[in-house]
């Protein structure tokens, strides 16, 4: 798991680092730049392939009509020399787009250590008003000059088409033909204090590293997402590399952001260990899970299936009767050791037929005998294909307060709790919902889309005293006491009827293992673990049969292959 930090955090951070311990700001900020020209470097020089090389279409803007002017025409012929001089020499060229602040001064310092670090055409462009530029980004402008470089201002405003031939000048045409020559650009304009749309020759500038023509490299975070939610803030640069300092943002693993960030390395700039541990220290966790961060272990030699738990499933509806057989086997194959699964007697043949491992049963009349088989179960999982039939959501409140095991509420067991939110609050055992975007609006009331959803999961866990996991790209796990994991493992190919029910059936699985549940404290854990063995299951199948291909029922297949990497031999 990789820790993560929001920018208020990392703000102080930097400040208790500066002010406190006299760790100099420029020196922080030249080990930035280092990695930031380091990334870059390696872009440009990929072991396999060379510099990297693609074709572009250009076009020289010209006003007027008829044959051009000789200036017109001089003009022309030196805009395309910019062109025409990339067939003559393959030297690798660099933009660096740098804003007025101390992301800004990461992008002037890359510049010059790019310029040192070999041949390289390196041009750095001021974007913003030169009388905010911080003290440090100063200092590194002048680093620059001293070098033989220089920070060119850029102001071109292309809020359309029509603004562009109207308005751009022969230098600016020439800026952005060079730009469009360009091996590789640097995103140094907000870095992680951006919370309003990008405007005027900032969305300029993003525009023209969005476009894919050049791998672009981040710094901190792609320009226009924003760091805590992932929002996109009207336009955002698409990187390649995103190199971001000191911690994760989450900005970075969550909703569009996720996407726009490329691989995401994250590196250690100097700031002093023992101080970020104590200004983490008592703060809530949030982390991101890439990979589980424990193995299974090894089961006893004597066991037998009584020890590896016992689940309760309330599941299916009349044309929902796949949902029960795939929560059932994803149990079974995440290592349960035995699955009752109650489903209505309308359609228990169907699942009869269906289950081999998992005993299904139909569903009795007498609420007593459903709570009897329910209590003599280690954890209940409410709700995959339930239905919204009123009596069979009066049914899940009646198990949800009867019960004094873990619960896992899924689907329409979610459902089943608008309007009755103190039922859940009510329960002392622990409760774990897993709603997508949808149901959680319909259980919250909240607005579509989740525009926070970080927050609005880690404020509903802890309102209402559960574990959320709160479904989509990026999926966040959050508990009662304000700690939160963001998933960072699965693909669009999940994006299918069935592969909740997968999740909801593993989750449930792992919290009725009593050698996994140690104690009560872990059940975020666990559940963390579940979504993101969840997802490595669905990058096993996206790499075996491609993302449009595979089916939640390929999900269940892949488990043993994910399981047995995780497990100890």
């Amino acid at each position: 798991m990789l820790p993560l930090a929001d920018a208020a955090q990392m703000k102080e951070l930097d400040r208790l680092a500066i002010q406190e311990r006299g760790v100099p700001s420029l020196e922080l900020m030249e080990n930035a730049a280092r990695a930031v020209a380091e990334a870059v470097w390696e872009v440009l020089h990929p072991e396999e392939n060379g510099i990297i090389g693609r074709s572009t279409s250009f076009c020289v803007l010209r006003t007027g009509d008829g044959d051009p002017t000789d200036e017109e025409q001089r003009q022309m012929d030196e805009l395309r020399e910019i062109v025409e001089s990339k067939n003559i020499d393959s030297t690798p060229r660099v933009a660096v787009f740098c804003g007025p602040g101390n992301n800004g001064g990461d992008g002037v310092a890359a510049a010059r250590l790019l310029r040192e670090m070999g041949p390289c055409h390196v041009r750095a462009f001021f974007v913003g008003d030169r009388a905010r530029m911080t003290p440090d980004e100063w200092a590194m402008e002048e680093k620059l000059v001293a070098a033989g470089g220089r920070l060119e201002d850029f102001s071109i405003d292309m809020t359309s088409r029509e603004t562009l031939e109207a308005t751009m000048d022969y230098q600016q045409q020439k800026i952005l033909m060079w730009l469009s020559t360009c091996d590789c650009m640097v995103d140094a304009l907000f870095g992680i204090g951006l919370t309003r749309p990008v405007e005027g020759a900032f969305r300029t500038a993003v525009m023209q590293m969005q476009g894919g023509h050049c791998p672009v490299v981040a710094c901190d975070i792609p320009s226009g997402v924003h760091a805590g939610t992932g929002e996109i803030l009207g336009e955002a640069v698409q990187a390649k590399v995103t190199v971001t300092f000191t911690r994760g943002k989450p900005g970075l693993y969550l909703g569009e952001g996720a996407g726009r960030a490329g691989e995401v390395r994250v590196v250690d700039i100097g700031i002093p260990g023992d101080l970020e541990y104590q200004l983490f220290r008592d703060v809530p966790r949030l982390e991101v899970v890439h990979q589980p961060d424990f193995q299974l272990p090894r089961r006893p030699r004597n066991a037998h299936k009584g020890d590896f738990g016992k689940i309760f499933i309330l599941a299916g509806a009349e044309g929902y009767t796949g949902a029960p057989v795939l929560a059932a086997r994803a149990a079974l194959r995440t290592g349960v050791g035995l699955v009752y699964l109650a489903v209505p007697r309308d359609i228990y043949p169907i699942i009869a037929v269906k289950c081999d491992e998992a005993m299904p049963f139909p569903l009795p009349e007498d609420y007593a005998a459903i709570l009897e088989k329910a209590r003599a179960c280690d954890v209940a999982l409410l709700g995959p294909g339930l239905g919204r039939d009123p009596e069979t959501a009066a049914l899940v409140l009646r198990l949800l307060s009867g019960l004094n095991i873990p619960v896992v509420l899924d689907a329409d067991g979610i459902n089943a709790l608008v309007g009755h939110i103190d039922e859940l609050d009510k329960r002392q055992a622990p409760t774990v919902l897993t709603p997508h975007e949808g149901e959680f609006a319909r259980l919250t009331g909240c607005p579509l889309p989740v525009r926070d959803r970080l927050s609005a999961a880690r404020a509903f866990a802890q309102e209402h005293g559960c574990v959320l996991v709160l479904k989509g790209h990026g999926t966040v796990t959050a508990a009662p006491d304000g700690s939160a994991f963001i998933n960072a493992t699965g693909n669009p190919g999940m994006a299918k009827g069935g592969s909740g029910d997968v999740l909801a059936g593993m989750l449930a699985a792992l919290l009725a293992q009593k050698h996994l549940r140690t104690q009560r404290d872990n059940i975020q854990e666990l559940t963390a673990q579940a979504v993101c063995l969840h997802g490595l299951a669905g990058d096993a199948c996206a790499r075996r049969m491609g993302e449009y291909a595979m089916l939640p029922t390929d999900l269940v297949e892949a488990l043993p292959e994910v399981l047995r990497q995780w497990s100890e031999i």
